[in-house]
């Protein structure tokens, strides 16, 4: 159980219309798509932690410069209770790829009105984030 809330971050890569995601092998929300991202280390600004994260699971370099939205996952019966900044990302260099089987077991670009299921709660709130969000 966590004593306070902890700082996660994600990126919400939207390219020609369609959002890269990735499968959860580990709970939280084991099985379930979502955004790349992780956690946010002591002292570490939050865009270079996001740009850190999506270099580690899917080798390809982000500028995290334009915030989408903030994404709060609480669960009491879990004792977890996580804030993760989003940002929007447009544009990347690199060719997507697993570089962490352990973690993740896919990834894959999806039309925005034919995301897979199940989502992670915070890519849901991401996702209506964007249905508001001009493109």
């Amino acid at each position: 159980m966590q004593s306070e809330p902890r700082i996660g971050c994600g990126a919400a890569i939207l390219v020609d219309g369609k959002l890269l995601l990735i499968r959860r092998k580990r709970e939280p929300e084991a099985e379930c798509w979502g955004l790349p991202g992780g956690k946010v280390d002591l002292f570490e600004p939050v865009a270079r932690a996001v740009e850190r994260e999506v270099a580690e699971e899917l080798g390809v370099t982000i500028h995290a410069r334009q915030m989408l939205c903030l994404v709060e996952q609480s669960d009491p019966a879990a004792g977890t209770h996580w804030i993760a900044p989003v940002y929007l990302v447009t544009e990347f260099t690199g060719i997507p790829a697993l570089m962490e089987p352990e973690k993740h077991s896919a990834f894959g670009w999806f039309a925005l009105g034919e995301l897979p299921s199940p989502l992670t709660t915070p890519t849901i709130q991401a996702v209506e984030a964007l249905h508001g969000h001009p493109r």
